[in-house]
């Protein structure tokens, strides 16, 4: 019972899974029945499973074949419709194939025609893009052929704006394009490209202004001369004065129209115009001998381009070697007037020009640079003056210079210079026209002397008695109550004395005019040249003349003479070692002697050949204190605490010097020395630099103290000095020093041999 029960049981069980099998299938996707199936034959029942199988399929089937009969009806009518439809299909199938046949025949001509169109409309579009594109290049093209035209017309200023347009306004609207990217690159190669060409045309402008500052000067010193007869005019005839202008005036107005003057005009306004309605022909201005576009130009462009400060500080240092070049004055200067005159020319034309920038310009220069040019040139200038005019021996010569130099400095000083300094030094100028008018004068009393008869001079009537009292104010009642003929108590030179000293009198009035002195000043001048020349060269005259009547001169006066000699002879030196002009910071030396040692050795040859009439123990004596004066000064100069540093090369140029005035000691400038006696003044320097430029410190130092010693006259204090000054430099310059063993062994070298001299020092002193 139980096994039945169990095998029923197991029977509905699988009837119930094979049910839900068939459901399964039923509304499983034909792609996933297989896990399904798999089920089926994987169990024991699958014979029972097909049974079920084909009953449900039968009992499909039957429901179909109920289906099919229930509308078998309609689908036989729905094939009636069908098949109808199938024949109206096919004729409008016919009639649609011949429409379109027809249609395609007679629109082939159409399509060809909107195939043309279609192309026409596209070349259409492309020809419109490109006129727009071109629209939009051409101004690009255009502009950067115009910025060709203007660099190659030298057009510069206009160019950089045209660049600046062109790179700002045209170039970012086509910047795309290839060729506007060659632009692009282009521009700063233009830029630089035009910066080059106007500094060229800055330095042509900086030669032909040193080429015409002798003319600009000349033509500047002529109307201020043309001023000065005009000023002269009025002041004779003050009622004419009402319609002319002074010089200040005509320059203030002058600077106004400067001022207003735009700095871009290339007809910049003149700065040497002033009309005279006296004068026949018009003095050019500067403007008419210089154009000065192209320094304007070239200060806009480099302003434009950021660098002005470039460009003015390569413009003041070019100005500033050119007037170090113009205060330069040739080494004949003092033999013609025309060297002077031309050296104030090109002073005068060099200002002129720095006037009319600084006042056509703003801040280009400055009156501070102004100032300071101004100040060398003062100071270079009246050196040059001092030191070329103690040559002149000709009062007529010198007088002419003071005239130049009046010119010179009202010139100047119509242009805002001040000269204070220059009518300070025409008043030792006029010193030395004194003392050149007295050497005159000496050989005219002499002339007279020699001629004399010294006889009283006969008077045989009236007129001749009042044209010799014409001559000379004698005043004697005794002798006018005398009948003639009489005799006047003195010879033919007392009056003819008298003329000479009334004509020296006038030309020292000659040199005092246009000085803007004071009547009391020009009466102590002319009082003071006066007693000079009666008190020294009448004088002495009238005691050669008793030294040949075997009257003797006295040995305190003779003593005095000598000491005034040697005196005046190393203040002279003094004022040449004023010029000196060392660069104790050269590397290299130069190739000759300096300059103001070159004149001041001419000025004692020349002084030195004149001295042949004085006794030759007195000419002797003279040359040797010149030349040991020469040497301690120059020793001085080397040593002096202003002096902090020095280098070897500085060194070699002094010792240039030095040599030079051994050449002249060797050169027997006055005869009757011994040997090298003369040469023996400049032994110190010869040792102290020959040591110091042989670096032969091992002999000094060896042999310091013996009487052979080479180096016997260099004081360890002053080569201890010296040494100081070498050793800052070497410190100072050497900045790597430690990592070069060369110049870490040479400071060890100067270290020790510093401190060896201090030894020395030390030991002497104890």
């Amino acid at each position: 019972m139980e096994r039945g029960k169990m095998a029923e049981l197991e029977s509905l069980e699988t009837a119930a899974e094979h049910e839900r099998i068939l459901r399964e299938i039923e509304s499983t996707d034909t792609a996933c029945i297989g896990p399904t199936l798999r089920s089926v034959y994987d169990g024991e029942e699958h014979g029972r499973f097909m049974e079920k199988l084909e009953a449900r399929i039968r009992n499909h089937d039957r429901e179909i074949e109920k289906m099919c009969n229930f509308h078998y009806q309609g689908f036989v009518d729905s094939i009636t419709e069908l098949l109808k439809v199938r024949g109206e299909a096919q004729k409008l199938k016919n009639q649609v194939t011949d429409t379109n046949r027809k249609l395609q025949n007679e629109g082939k001509e159409l399509i060809i025609a909107m195939e043309e169109l279609k192309q026409c409309r596209l070349q259409q579009r492309n020809i419109s893009a490109t006129v727009d594109k071109l629209t939009l290049c051409l101004p690009v093209l255009e502009m950067y052929s115009k910025l060709r035209e203007q660099m190659k017309s030298k057009r510069h200023y206009p160019a950089l704006k045209t660049l600046e347009h062109l790179e700002h306004t045209y170039l970012p609207q086509v910047s795309h394009y290839r060729f506007c990217k060659i632009m692009v690159d282009n521009i700063p190669k233009l830029r630089e490209e035009i910066k080059e060409v106007s500094m060229s045309d800055l330095k042509d402008f900086l030669e032909s202004i040193r080429k015409h500052s002798d003319k600009i000067g000349e033509t500047a010193m002529k109307q201020a001369q043309q001023q000065r007869n005009l000023d002269n005019i009025v002041s004779q005839h003050p009622r004419i004065s009402g319609g002319k202008k002074s010089k200040k005036e005509v320059c203030a107005s002058s600077d106004l129209e400067v001022k207003n003057t735009s700095p871009m005009s290339e007809q910049d306004s003149g700065i040497l115009d002033v009309e005279d309605e006296d004068e026949d022909e018009e003095v050019p201005g500067a403007q008419d001998l210089v154009d000065f576009s192209p320094v304007y130009r070239c200060l806009h462009i480099y302003s434009v381009l950021g660098a002005r400060e470039t460009f003015e500080n390569y413009y003041r240092k070019q100005r500033r070697k050119q007037a170090r070049l113009v205060l330069q004055p040739p080494s004949n200067m003092h033999e013609t007037l025309d060297g002077y005159r031309k050296y104030f020319n090109q002073i005068v034309g060099f200002f002129v020009v720095e006037d009319h920038i600084l006042h056509t310009t703003q801040g280009l220069v400055n009156r501070a640079y102004i100032d300071e040019l101004w100040e060398m040139a003062l100071s270079k200038t009246i050196a040059a003056l001092r030191t070329h005019s103690s040559y002149c021996s000709d009062p007529s010569l010198v007088l002419d210079l003071k005239n130049l130099i009046v010119l010179f400095a009202d010139t100047l000083q119509g242009y805002g210079f001040p000269v204070n300094q220059l009518f300070d030094m025409l008043l030792e100028i006029q010193d030395q026209y004194s003392e050149t008018l007295l050497k005159k004068w000496s050989g005219v009393f002499r002339n007279i002397l020699d001629s004399d008869n010294y006889s009283p001079i006969p008077v045989t009537n009236e007129e001749v008695y009042k044209k010799i009292v014409g001559q000379f104010p004698f005043q004697d009642a005794e002798l006018e109550k005398q009948p003639f003929p009489k005799k006047f108590p003195f010879s033919e030179f007392v009056p003819k004395v008298y003329n000479q000293i009334k004509e020296f009198i006038y030309a020292c009035l000659k040199f005092s005019e246009d000085l803007h002195l004071s009547s009391t000043e020009v009466d102590d001048m002319i009082r003071k040249s006066t007693n000079l020349l009666l008190t020294r060269t009448l004088s002495n005259c009238l005691q050669n003349v008793i030294k040949r009547k075997n009257v003797g001169l006295t040995e305190d006066a003779r003593h005095a003479a000598e000491e005034e000699i040697y005196t005046n002879l190393n203040q002279k030196i003094d004022q040449f070692l004023q010029l000196a002009d060392y660069d104790w910071m050269a590397m290299e030396p130069g190739s000759k002697a300096s300059d103001y040692l070159v004149d001041l050795i001419g000025f004692l040859r020349s002084t030195f050949a004149v001295f042949t009439h004085l006794p030759g123990k007195v000419a002797q004596t003279a040359c040797m204190s010149a030349c040991k004066h020469l040497s301690t000064s120059l020793m001085q100069l080397l040593l002096e605490a202003e002096v902090r540093q020095l280098t070897l090369g500085a060194l070699q140029q002094f010792n240039l010097d030095v040599e030079e005035c051994e050449q002249f000691a060797r050169s027997g400038p006055v005869p009757g020395f011994q040997g090298d006696t003369l040469q023996l003044a400049f032994i110190d320097l010869r040792q102290l630099l020959d040591l110091f430029i042989q670096w032969d410190w091992s002999t000094y130092l060896a042999d310091y103290g013996q009487p052979t010693c080479k180096y016997l006259r260099v004081n360890p204090t002053t080569a201890l000095i010296l040494l100081e000054k070498m050793r800052d430099t070497s410190r100072k310059n050497n900045v790597f020093a430690q990592f070069r063993k060369n110049e870490r062994d040479k400071q060890k070298l100067i270290d020790t041999v510093a401190k060896q001299l201090r030894s020395l020092i030390n030991s002497h002193h104890s």
